[in-house]
């Protein structure tokens, strides 16, 4: 036979070519959209980076501070004459004097903080499981430093009124507050970011207040207060302490057909700023039917009327006061009346744990000057949903509770939570300031 032609050739090598190339063109085109699926597959599966991080403890140690040692001057000797012979919790540091009522104890957040840091449990003692923050005597091994002036007592006690000569005294003291930390060197090495200043009372520490315009303060709002002063980012908003007693024994069989009155308000209604709406809701619902709508001031026998009101009330309002906060709506809290918060600035304390939608109603301003709009949005709030308000009341009411001894999760321990809360970024800005060449180069 004789050799194949040279096309058969090439046509047999094409053929085997073909046999060869068929089964993993196959397998190819079966299995492309597999490898696909399981890439995408594999990629929405990817954990975050910060998923390899531990976790957080679930119950961290509590917050260490370090209390400056102030001449009492600057804190207790301000307190009345009978403080000196009372004392808190069975020690030596001196009990709130009943006489200081009123704007006084509203302002008082200074003195509870103060009150915390006292060795009444110890740094890991009885109690400590109940703190947020404890004291310790070693500056080097503190996170947080307390400086004990109060400022809204010091603004209360020192004149009358702003332009009172006595008001000299308040100024001297925060000149030596501050002669004082400029000398420390913990004051220095953080330019004070790391220190902690009450100033609850919107005109606290007002001739100097710039001076500390780094360090974390404990303030009601920002009414009066410039951005470049304080700021939810480093500063902690704090919660008046309430002037009328807790309901302790709220538990009626019917709550919503016990409290007779829908909406109540006592208070002073001439006030400066945001606070001038309050003349004008007083012309809106004075004399409304379920309204109770009283002008009074902040005295024994008007706290009295003012504790019936609301314990008999469904909705507590709260419009502005000359800040755009007031007292009246942690009076509200501990009286289980939910409040009706009309004021366009507020800023809440402890919001980031706290959803305040899930017990108050708000309303803008200018929806609550509305003719007939507020009180008709209430009438039709169904009575399921105004007793799971007053229920959810009753459950956070204790964060707005001060005490001495402090108590777990009690007003006090709730903003030293806070005061953790800031530290972190507390601790980069003082990191970064130590190594920049050009401060805040990207503004």
């Amino acid at each position: 036979m004789g050799a194949p032609s040279s096309r058969a050739v090439a046509l047999g090598a094409a053929f085997l070519l073909l046999l060869v190339a068929l089964p993993s063109a196959f397998l190819y085109l079966t299995s492309s959209a597999a490898p696909a699926a399981a890439s995408r597959a594999a990629l929405l599966n990817l954990k975050p980076f910060s998923a390899r991080c531990p976790p957080a403890a679930a119950n961290p140690p509590p917050l260490r501070v370090f209390m400056y040692d102030l001449p009492p001057r600057f804190h207790v000797a301000m307190m009345t004459a009978d403080a000196a012979n009372a004392t808190a919790g069975g020690g030596s540091f001196p009990a709130w004097p009943p006489s200081a009522g009123g704007i006084r104890r509203q302002h008082s957040v200074e003195y509870w903080m103060m009150a915390s840091l006292q060795d009444w449990g110890g740094g890991g003692g009885v109690g400590s499981e109940r703190r947020e923050a404890v004291r310790v005597r070693d500056p080097e091994a503190a996170e947080a430093f307390f400086v004990p002036f109060f400022s809204s007592l010091s603004f209360n006690v020192h004149g009358r009124n702003m332009t009172d000569p006595e008001t000299e005294a308040d100024r001297l003291l925060q000149v030596e507050l501050m002669d004082i930390l400029w000398k420390s060197k913990y004051w220095q090495r953080s330019a004070g970011r790391d220190h902690v200043i009450p100033m609850h009372h919107p005109n606290a520490f007002r001739f100097l207040r710039n001076m500390v315009n780094a360090s974390i303060l404990i303030v009601a709002d920002f009414g009066r207060y410039t951005k470049e002063l304080a700021s939810l980012r480093k500063d902690v908003v704090a919660p008046y302490v309430h002037v009328v007693g807790s309901f302790i024994d709220d538990d009626p069989p019917d709550p919503f057909e016990a409290r007779h009155t829908l909406l109540f308000f006592r208070g002073r209604t001439v006030r400066k700023d945001e606070g001038k709406i309050r003349a004008k809701l007083a012309k809106i619902l004075k004399g409304k039917d379920g309204v109770r709508f009283e002008n009074s001031f902040a005295t024994g026998d008007g706290i009295k009327i003012s504790t019936e009101g609301m314990r008999s009330s469904k909705f507590c309002l709260h419009p502005a006061g000359d800040t755009p906060s007031s007292c009246r709506l942690f009076d509200a809290i501990v009286s289980h009346c939910v409040p009706v918060i009309v004021s366009s600035r507020i800023e809440l304390p402890f919001e980031d744990e706290i959803d305040y939608t899930e017990f108050s109603i708000f309303f803008s301003v200018e929806e609550a000057l509305r003719p007939d709009y507020l009180l008709s949005q209430l009438r039709q709030i169904p009575k399921k949903k105004w007793v799971d308000m007053w229920l959810k009341l009753k459950n956070v009411s204790h964060h707005y509770e001060f005490q001495y001894p402090p108590k777990k999760g009690d007003a006090v321990n709730m903003i030293w939570r806070q005061v953790r809360h800031k530290i972190p970024a507390v601790n980069l800005a003082i990191h970064r300031n130590r190594r920049l060449k050009i401060p805040d180069w990207w503004g």
